[in-house]
This record gives C-alpha cells, structure tokens and sequence, in this order.
C-alpha cells in the first residue's frame, strides 16, 4: 500500500523537485552573467547538457519511437524552449533581479489556461479570467515600483522580457503535453538541449558577442550546473511530470518557482522586496490561486483531450 503510493505521488514530487531546480536556475544564471556574456552562458548549457545526454544515449534510444508527423511538434516545441525561451529569459535577467524574474514566472499556469481555452477549445470559468486580470495588475505594479540599481539596470524591461518567455514556455508545454504520450521525458529533453546547442552556436560568432578569455570558477561552475543539473534534472523532472498529469496541473506547480527564487535570491544575492513591492508579489500570487481554483471535474481534464 506505501509503495503504491509513492509511486501515485511520483509525478507530483518530481513536479516539486523541478520548481527547486528552476528556481535556483535563476541565481546560478544571475552569477554566471556577471562574468559572461549571456549567449555564451546559454550555450554553454546547452552544450554541458548534450554532454550529458550523448553519454547516456543508449537509454534514450530505446524509448524513440518516432512518427514523421511528430517532427513539426518536436521542432515548435524547441524552437519555443529553449531557444526562444532563453533568449528572452537572458535579456530578462541582464536588465532585472533573479526575484522579480521569478516572480513573474507566476503567470506561466495562467497564460496555459487561457491558451487551453483558445486553441483546444477547454472551458475557461470566469474565475480564471478575473484571476489572470489581477495577476497581471501584480506583474505591473511590481515592475513600476522597481527601482534601478547595479543588478536591474532597468527592471521594466527585463520584467517584459521575462513575460515574453513565459508566452514562449506555454507554447512548449502545450506542445509537450501532445508529445508526452508518445515520447519519453529523457528523449524529449535531450531533443531541447541539442536543438539549443545547434540555435545557439552561431551567436558565438556574433561580434555583440564577448567570448571568455579566462575561466572564471564561480561563473565555470554555474553554468554546469545549469547544463548538467537544471537542463538534465529540472526538464526531466517537468517532463515526466507532464506525460503523468495533466498538463494545467503540472504548469500550476510553476506557482512555487517565485516563493523559492525570491527566498534564495535575499539569501544568496541579498536582493529584497520594498513594502510595495511585497503587496505587488502578494496581488500576483493572489490572481494566480484565483485562476487555478477550479472545480474538481474540470481540474482532472487532461489538456490534450477535446
């Protein structure tokens, strides 16, 4: 009876393990940029990860079994993350702090709701909408009472771009949810990290772009981490959820990343809410609990089914 259980909550502890990851992903990119130019921390992730996964291919070549149709879906879901996604997340974390980036990442469960509603025809209650409205006034707020400093140069607009990846990773997860049945988690992660070496290496070549002259080992090993642990773990993790659950559910779990990147960025980069700001975090978080209480019968509708 235990063991069956554990195995039931799996997907839900793996969801959790997932938003820790992410939300420490913030922190490690945040340290990794004071040193390097955001394009050559993002392909070095992306590099360290395909590492990882070539030396662990003969697991994930028994699980391929790939069908010519899926190619446009595997294709949009890694061009939306990680090659999008990153590029907009990067801008966002060079102009902003990793706590309010995180923050903003609250809209993710959201903007899968209203685009379930959209494209798959789901219902939308009316609760969702006046939730995403609220939310979206916190997101605001939080960004006008943003004050400029040495690590937010200019919040408003890393708040923005922080806001376009997250449009960008609703297209990824409602792409992975028609993937997740057919594919496993490990192949279609390791399918994200090759398609954003491959995106990535010709802006090494770019001359906005500053290559590296010498290793700096906290910004070295921030970005292995990022690529071994986060790309390798935090994506993993998401996406065994997602092929588990519902796709509206795993997204909801998103909700965690802000409270956990806003608690490590006051302990591990000494960043802080003013009052104001704390009632702007608290309007976001407000909207989203909003948006996500929905009744039962709905919430248990897989967001793949018409």
């Amino acid at each position: 009876m235990l063991h069956h259980t554990m195995l039931r909550h799996l997907p839900a502890m793996g969801l959790l393990l997932a938003m820790i990851l992410w939300a420490s992903s913030f922190i490690a990119l945040k340290i990794a940029f004071r040193t390097y130019d955001p394009m050559v921390v993002i392909f070095g992730r992306m590099a360290v990860a395909s590492v990882c996964f070539l030396v662990m291919y003969r697991w994930i070549r028994t699980s391929i079994d790939f069908r010519a149709g899926d190619l446009k879906y595997i294709l949009l879901m890694a061009f939306c993350e990680p090659c999008l996604y990153f590029i907009f997340e990067a801008e966002a974390l060079v102009h902003t702090t990793a706590s309010q980036a995180g923050m903003v990442t609250s809209m993710l469960p959201i903007l899968v709701a209203l685009s379930a509603g959209w494209f798959l025809k789901e219902r939308v209650e009316r609760r969702t909408w006046i939730g995403s409205l609220l939310a979206v006034i916190g997101v605001f707020w939080l960004t006008i009472e943003s004050v400029p400093s040495m690590d937010a140069p200019n919040p408003l607009l890393g708040n923005f771009y922080e806001l376009i990846a997250m449009v960008c990773a609703t297209g990824y997860t409602i792409t992975l949810k028609h993937l997740a049945d057919r594919y496993s988690p490990f192949f279609l992660t390791a399918t994200q990290a090759f398609a954003g070496s491959i995106f990535f290496l010709p802006f090494l070549f770019l001359p906005s772009t500053q290559l590296p002259v010498v290793f700096n080992p906290s910004a070295g090993m921030a970005v292995i981490y990022l690529g071994a642990v986060i790309t390798l773990g935090a994506y993993g993790l998401y996406n065994f959820g997602v092929k588990h659950i519902p796709a509206s559910q795993a997204s909801a779990f998103v909700n965690l990343i802000p409270v956990f990147t806003v608690l490590m960025g006051w302990m591990l980069l000494d960043e802080s809410f003013t009052p104001r700001q704390c009632l702007a975090a608290v309007t976001i978080m407000s909207g989203v609990f909003i948006s996500q209480k929905r009744r039962k019968k709905l919430a248990e509708v897989p967001i793949g089914s018409n």
